[in-house]
């Protein structure tokens, strides 16, 4: 029997994950803080991969009131939860938003012309991240910027297991994560996640177009990258 995908585990517990994501990463709120700040002061078409349980959308729609936000998930689960918190706290954005199910590397062709493309822990899943780098590439418009924060491999073998270890030290420490909830999550991380490290992510991002590629946050697995879509490329 095939293993469930990453849409239908994070789908099963969507409303247990707010939960989870605190306990089980470490500086997760100062992360989520520090993405928000390196966004641009304006944008008017922005698209979220991986909308989860709303967590950045709602973050998304204060910055940008005014915006047309297109919120982007796998989970059918997870879009109906973002949709209601959406909707909730910012209902004209709810109202002109776009709420998508869906995996990244198929969006639809007409989920495009962004000025602003952005994901919190969730690029990890994809394999092919050349691929899905292009693919953002192509959905951004000229001027447009690129932000995300995720999981990312140690630079070397040695650095990555530090990286792990502390990590599961975090989660095992008194009030984060049960061991059943530690087998779970490194079970996960097994048959779903898939790290590069971060020279991997800014080389891959320089070849499918992006410039001023940069690492700007850090914090053991996690960090933040940023970089901007200039003029189109032919071919």
């Amino acid at each position: 029997m095939p293993a469930p995908t990453a849409s239908a585990y994070f789908g099963s517990m969507a409303e247990e994950y707010d939960s989870l994501i605190r306990r089980a990463v470490p500086r997760y709120a100062e992360m989520t803080e520090r993405l928000v700040e390196y966004l641009p002061e304006t944008a008017s078409n922005v698209i979220e991969l991986g909308c989860g349980t709303g967590n950045l959308s709602l973050k998304l729609a204060a910055r940008f009131p005014d915006a047309a936000i297109t919120f982007v998930d796998a989970s059918e689960e997870m879009v109906a939860l973002t949709r209601a918190r959406v909707a909730d706290a910012h209902p004209h954005v709810a109202e002109r938003g776009r709420f998508l199910v869906a995996r990244f590397e198929a969006l639809p062709e007409d989920a495009a012309g962004f000025d602003l493309a952005t994901s919190a822990i969730s690029l990890h899943h994809v394999v092919n991240k050349a691929a899905l780098f292009r693919t953002i590439r192509g959905r951004i418009a000229p001027g447009g910027t690129f932000r995300f924060a995720d999981q990312m491999w140690g630079g070397t073998e040695a650095n990555a297991a530090l990286n792990w270890e502390r990590w599961l030290d975090f989660c095992r420490q008194p009030g984060n994560c049960s061991e059943e909830e530690v087998v779970s999550l490194v079970e996960h991380a097994r048959l779903h996640d898939h790290y590069v490290p971060v020279a991997e992510h800014l080389r891959l991002l320089l070849d499918a177009g992006f410039t001023d590629v940069d690492c700007v946050w850090r914090n053991w697995m996690w960090g933040i990258v940023t970089a901007e879509a200039g003029e189109r490329i032919s071919g």
